[in-house]
């Protein structure tokens, strides 16, 4: 890499499967160390990287009916400069991002967790219709 600017975009199709899981986070973490413009702590970055898109896929793979294994889940990350964003497409119903109740953290129940950790680990998170279905956005400044 090296410089001031990193420029790194990644695209990755994975079937509906949670097998990938652990493939994508794993992805993320590389891509987080390897950053020439994060000043940060990078295992840090690379943690909560590697968290927020094994979140994004698994309800990603949830709303996008499980049993239809032909279906696939895109991810694309873009860096440059200083920003990061991270696209995740899906062919689920899609749902409403702000309905979402935080959860009850001292619960066993994981419901809504996902959310919670990519509104504090990300600076802002988007989700909408996009061709075919849906894309949860997620985007983060490095600097």
């Amino acid at each position: 890499m090296g410089g001031d600017t990193d420029i790194i975009n990644v695209e990755i199709v994975v079937p509906n499967q949670t097998r990938y899981l652990s493939l994508i986070g794993n992805i993320a973490e590389q891509v987080a160390k390897t950053l020439d413009v994060y000043t940060g702590d990078r295992d840090a970055l690379a943690y909560h990287l590697n968290l927020v898109l094994t979140e994004a896929m698994v309800n990603a793979i949830e709303h996008a009916s499980p049993s239809d294994a032909n279906k696939t889940v895109r991810v694309c990350m873009h860096i440059r400069d200083k920003d990061l964003q991270i696209f995740v497409y899906d062919h689920g119903q899609g749902f409403d991002l702000n309905a979402v109740p935080p959860p009850n953290l001292d619960a066993l129940d994981e419901r809504g967790r996902g959310i919670f950790f990519m509104r504090t680990f990300m600076d802002r998170v988007n989700y909408r219709k996009a061709d075919n279905g849906n894309v949860l956005e997620m985007y983060k400044k490095l600097a």
